[in-house]
């Protein structure tokens, strides 16, 4: 079991990868990203695992990031989906081929897929009004480390792309990706085309 301490805590721990900037696309490609791209396999996130599932369609974008307790995803606890548009801003500083970007979440929800107390307690889900297996809207109220969308209604990311699928930046401890200044500095293993 995990603690609440531990659930977003551990999501600044899943390692950065390494990649070379020419492999990378250039900015044209990446501005016109669309198609689904999805966890090759289950990944280390927040105190558990995860899988990763991003679709691009007219400069728009969408999340579904399911986390579970086993590598195999047989203990899921949660689903978060979230979206909106998306800009691609100047190269970064920090990672060659890379490009800042910032991705609205116009709205945010929560599926409980655990009905166990203590570890929904453990989340910092159990004051959120969420319903086992049922999609949650927390666009409004937000929930555990995800803040409301009028106080928190982007990330500031990094995104590349290559031929395998296309790269977002290693998130921090606290999860809060809301302003510029909180832009990653490496990125996250790669999210393949599906």
């Amino acid at each position: 079991m995990f603690f609440k301490t531990t659930l977003f805590a551990t999501a600044a721990l899943v390692c950065g990868t390494a990649v070379s900037a020419q492999d990378f696309l250039p900015r044209a490609d990446v501005e016109a990203v669309t198609g689904t791209y999805r966890s090759a396999a289950p990944e280390a996130w927040y105190g558990g695992f995860g899988t990763r599932e991003f679709t691009f369609a007219n400069g728009q974008w969408h999340l579904i990031f399911t986390h579970a307790l086993d590598p195999a995803m047989t203990m899921r606890t949660f689903q978060f989906r979230t979206g909106g548009p998306f800009e691609i801003g100047q190269p970064s500083e920090a990672v060659a081929g890379a490009f800042h970007g910032v991705f609205h979440e116009d709205w945010k929800h929560v599926t409980l897929l655990i009905d166990n107390p203590e570890i929904v307690a453990a989340m910092g889900m159990a004051e959120c009004g969420l319903t086992y297996n049922l999609e949650t809207d927390i666009s409004e109220t937000g929930c555990a480390a995800w803040r409301p969308v009028a106080d928190c209604g982007e990330d500031h990311d990094l995104f590349a792309m290559d031929a395998t699928g296309v790269y977002f930046g290693v998130r921090p401890a606290d999860n809060d990706m809301c302003s510029a200044d909180k832009t990653p500095t490496a990125l996250l293993p790669v999210v393949a085309r599906f």
